[in-house]
C-alpha cells in the first residue's frame, strides 16, 4: 500500500504543472513511495561517527606563493601595439559612434 496518495500526488502534478492521466496517478503514487523509502533507509545509516564533508575524497590547495613581480613598463606594453595614442592602445571603433 503506496503512504502517497493519489491526492498527493495530482496536487504535486498540479503545482509542477504536470498533465497526469489518471492511470499515472496509481503508478507515480508508488514510484514516489519507492523514493520515500529509498530516501529513509539512506537516513538510517549510522553516521555519528562520520563528520560531514564536502567531498569523498580529501582536497589540498595547490596555491603558488604570490610573489611581487616587475610587470612591463607603459612603454613596453605599447612597444608591440599596432597603434598607440596617448599613452594606450588605439584600437579601431566598433560601435558606429559618431566621432
Amino acid at each position: 500500500m503506496s503512504n502517497i496518495s493519489r491526492d498527493e500526488v495530482a496536487h504535486l502534478a498540479k503545482l509542477a504543472r504536470m498533465a497526469v492521466t489518471e492511470s499515472e496517478l496509481d503508478v507515480f503514487a508508488g514510484q514516489l513511495d519507492q523514493i520515500l523509502d529509498a530516501v529513509a533507509t539512506v537516513g538510517e545509516v549510522a553516521t555519528d561517527d562520520i563528520p560531514p564533508m564536502s567531498h569523498a575524497v580529501p582536497l589540498t590547495n595547490t596555491f603558488r606563493e604570490d610573489v611581487v613581480r616587475p610587470g612591463l613598463s607603459p612603454e613596453e606594453a605599447l612597444a608591440a601595439a599596432p597603434a598607440a595614442e596617448d599613452g594606450r592602445f588605439r584600437v579601431p571603433r566598433i560601435l558606429g559612434e559618431e566621432q
